[in-house]
C-alpha cells in the first residue's frame, strides 16, 4: 500500500511540472538534460530528440521524447495532449528531424483517433515518463484507451533519406 501511495505522489509531482500543458522551470531543466543524454546514442532506440521549427519563431525547438513501436513502425505520442510540439509539427506539415548520434529527417503523419489504442498501450508500457499524464495504463481495456485517444495526438514516423529512424545512426 505504501508503494502505491509513493507512486501516486511521484506521479502528482511529475504532473505539476506541466501546469496548463507547459513545462515549468524544473521540467525545462530535465528536458535539457535528457536532450544531452539522448544525443549520446547510448539509450535504447525508442528515445529520440524531436527537432521541429517553431511555428512563430521559425527557430528549431528540441524536445526529448519516447517512441512506441507497433507493427514494426515507430510512433510519437504527446503525453500532454495538444501541446506546443504538436502544434509546431502540424505547422511544419510534418517535416521534422529526429536526433540521436546523427540526425534523421522524418515526415510525421497524424494517426486517426480510432487507430491510436494499440499505440497508446505500447507507449504506456515502455515510456515511464508519460504514464502520470494518462488517466489509464497499459492494462486498461480497449474501451478505456479509446476514450482517451482523442486527447493525445499520435504521429507515425516515416524516414526521409538514408538514415534509419530509431537506430544508433538516427
Amino acid at each position: 500500500m505504501s508503494r502505491l501511495l509513493a507512486r501516486g505522489r511521484e506521479a502528482a509531482r511529475l504532473r505539476r511540472m506541466y501546469p496548463v500543458g507547459h513545462a515549468d522551470t524544473t521540467a525545462l531543466r530535465y528536458a535539457r538534460f535528457w536532450v544531452r543524454v539522448i544525443r549520446t546514442g547510448l539509450l535504447p532506440r525508442r528515445w529520440v530528440v524531436l527537432e521541429v521549427a517553431g511555428r512563430r519563431s521559425g527557430r528549431p525547438i528540441r524536445i526529448p521524447l519516447g517512441m512506441a513501436r507497433v507493427g514494426g513502425r515507430w510512433f510519437l505520442v504527446s503525453m500532454l495532449g495538444e501541446c506546443n510540439w504538436v502544434r509546431n509539427v502540424r505547422a511544419a506539415t510534418g517535416r521534422a528531424t529526429l536526433l540521436r548520434r546523427r540526425a534523421a529527417t522524418v515526415r510525421l503523419t497524424e494517426v486517426p483517433v480510432e487507430e491510436r489504442e494499440p499505440i497508446l498501450r505500447e507507449y504506456l508500457r515502455h515510456v515511464p515518463g508519460g504514464r502520470p499524464h494518462f488517466p489509464v495504463d497499459d492494462r486498461s481495456t480497449v474501451e478505456e484507451l479509446a476514450a482517451v485517444a482523442g486527447a493525445h495526438p499520435v504521429f507515425a514516423v516515416a524516414r526521409v533519406g538514408a538514415a534509419r529512424v530509431g537506430t544508433a545512426e538516427a
